[in-house]
């Protein structure tokens, strides 16, 4: 049962992000757009390092580069892993007339579905490598840690769900629709979780590589998406104010949680 409330968290939290298209008339705020994602930024960067980094440096030894150098890599490749997918994928962000990936007859309404659910894959992994660890008998990973990276994953979806439905209402679509569709974003975080668990069965020797790879796909998404949104034009310091209380709550999760 608690393996199951962690692993649907993060999907209840992008499921009250998306209802909001039924509470709030209008589309969101640019001051209010930045601080979420400004929060959203402070939350991943928070647990990519304490739920993810921290634990794997722990496993692996860390006290020479002969020990850290798979956590080193794991970083590198998971990194490298969500540029392949961002290149590859047609995906199109909300605040960009522009689509990404390759050339593609999609309507805009499903690239903007596919660009949250990039966003999401990593952190679905995330999850999915701790349980893991948890389920190999990791030292370094425990329930409540599991718990606590879940919540946090969940509270930062809350602001995603409401990007994604809110605007795709204020392009023509039904409140229901968007709502759906918001929500649907958010699936892919369960499934790549419970994919990632399936894959990594009896794999306790790599899990500090797999946990820096989960951190490395998370802290590209933060990089090269949610920080350069909520610093552009006027208003960046309300992204940087989100970002410091998003940091601060996954530290609050951390040490009164795992």
């Amino acid at each position: 049962m608690e393996f199951l409330t962690i692993l649907t968290l993060p999907f209840v939290g992008t499921t009250l992000g998306a209802a909001m298209v039924f509470l709030v008339r209008d589309r969101i705020s640019e001051i209010a757009n930045k601080c979420m994602l400004g929060f959203a930024s402070g939350v991943m960067v928070a647990a990519a390092f304490w739920s993810l980094l921290q634990p794997a440096l722990e496993q692996s030894g860390g006290s020479s580069l002969g020990e850290a150098w798979p956590v080193i890599a794991g970083f590198l490749v998971g990194m490298g892993f969500l540029l392949a997918l961002d290149t590859f994928i047609p995906h199109q962000h909300i605040d960009n007339e522009q689509p990404e990936g390759v050339r593609s007859a999609l309507p805009r309404s499903v690239k903007m579905m596919l660009a949250v659910a990039l966003h999401n894959i990593p952190e679905g992994m995330a999850v999915g490598v701790v349980l893991a660890g948890v389920g190999e008998g990791s030292t370094a990973l425990t329930v409540a840690g599991a718990l606590a990276l879940s919540i946090g994953m969940a509270v930062q979806n809350i602001p995603e769900g409401a990007i994604i439905s809110m605007p795709l209402h204020s392009e023509g679509k039904s409140r229901t629709k968007a709502f759906a569709m918001g929500t649907l974003s958010g699936l892919v975080e369960p499934v790549a979780a419970v994919a990632t668990i399936l894959f990594l069965e009896n794999t306790a020797a790599a899990m500090p590589l797999l946990l820096a790879f989960a951190a490395g796909a998370m802290l590209y998404v933060v990089i090269e998406e949610l920080i350069p949104s909520s610093q552009n034009g006027k208003h960046s310091n309300i992204g940087t104010i989100g970002f410091a209380c998003g940091f601060a709550l996954m530290m609050v999760f951390d040490a009164t949680i795992g």
